[in-house]
């Protein structure tokens, strides 16, 4: 931009002050855009959840609520240690008015051209995990029908509940996504399915090699959240991160995608807008509760996947089953 002292002219008073406010607004529009990219966002001034994020030629609205479900890396921090000191009876899951998910769909984008390449199976891995969970040989699932909003329904299931897969291509998933930027990816994900509505997840998966919102030195193995739109989940490429994060923990390096994105799946249903539908008092959801615990092969129509309990208020404790 030209600077504002060259090529002055004489006008009125008025006219200065007229020409000041013109070049300072465009300055912040300008600047609050153009720091938005595919791999930054710029906070609204007004409200410090919202950001705009530039991302696929278009400049995109999005909310943060923070970090919620947070699956802890084996050994990161107090939550790491449930499986030797199971969570008591008190920890049973509080409804707080909101909704949760009665039919839901999921979503998965593949994230990056990274993705054009697969050599350990993740995507079809993933694909197969969605495609059995949902169906009737699922009694995982299940163990969320119990948690009913306003209605009086939860979830239900009668069939397989994966919506869709899509590998977004257009380009390379960002090295180190902000959590914005995730967000606005499960936006574009949602617009490519013409999905919307409450019952929708979107599950952001990152390829091998970035560090979405940090991870793995973040400490986390993924996350969920809502993005005023729709309810998404930060799924990083887990194997990236060993054991830490669950890999061969009960049959194959690959169990991680399962257990945690398991985690996330059956908490976006319950929170689907965190923190207003089921939450224990300490801020867990179902899956914190019993993350990391017992953990067992499912054996859905498309496979054997290795899955973690999910919190049952009416078995008062974990359950794999319900």
């Amino acid at each position: 931009m030209r600077d504002s002292r060259e090529h002055r002219t004489p006008t009125t008073s008025r006219s200065r002050r007229l020409r000041h406010l013109a070049a300072v607004s465009a300055l912040a529009i300008g600047g609050l855009v153009g720091s938005a990219t595919s791999s930054s966002a710029a906070p609204a001034v007004a409200d410090p959840s919202v950001h705009l994020v530039r991302t696929h030629g278009q400049v995109m609205s999005v909310q943060t609520h923070g970090r919620h479900g947070v699956v802890p890396m084996r050994g990161a921090g107090a939550k790491a240690t449930r499986a030797a000191h199971p969570a008591p009876a008190a920890s049973n899951l509080i409804y707080n008015g909101g909704p949760v998910q009665h039919q839901v769909t999921v979503y998965l984008v593949f994230w990056g051209n990274q993705w054009d390449s697969d050599g350990n199976g993740v995507q079809q891995y993933e694909t197969n995990l969605f495609s059995g969970l949902g169906t009737s040989q699922d009694t995982w699932s299940t163990v969320t029908s119990q948690y009913t909003d306003n209605s009086g329904a939860g979830p239900s299931f009668n069939g397989a509940v994966l919506g869709g897969t899509w590998v977004d291509d257009s380009g390379a998933a960002p090295a180190a996504a902000q959590q914005a930027d995730i967000a606005a990816e499960a936006n574009v994900g949602a617009q490519h399915f013409g999905a919307s509505g409450p019952d929708v997840q979107i599950v952001v998966m990152s390829p091998s090699g970035t560090s979405p919102d940090g991870f793995p030195n973040s400490g986390f193995c993924a996350w969920h959240d809502y993005n005023g739109s729709v309810s998404y989940t930060n799924m990083p490429y887990v194997l990236d991160a060993g054991s830490g994060c669950g890999a061969s923990s009960v049959s194959s390096q690959l169990d991680g995608f399962s257990i945690v994105e398991g985690h996330e799946y059956a908490e976006s249903m319950t929170d689907p807008q965190p923190s207003s539908g089921w939450v224990a008092s300490d801020g867990e959801e179902n899956g914190d509760l019993c993350a990391w615990q017992n953990l067992a092969a499912v054996s859905l129509p498309t496979g054997s996947f290795a899955m973690q309990p999910t919190w049952s208020n009416a078995a008062g404790g974990c359950a794999i089953s319900g």
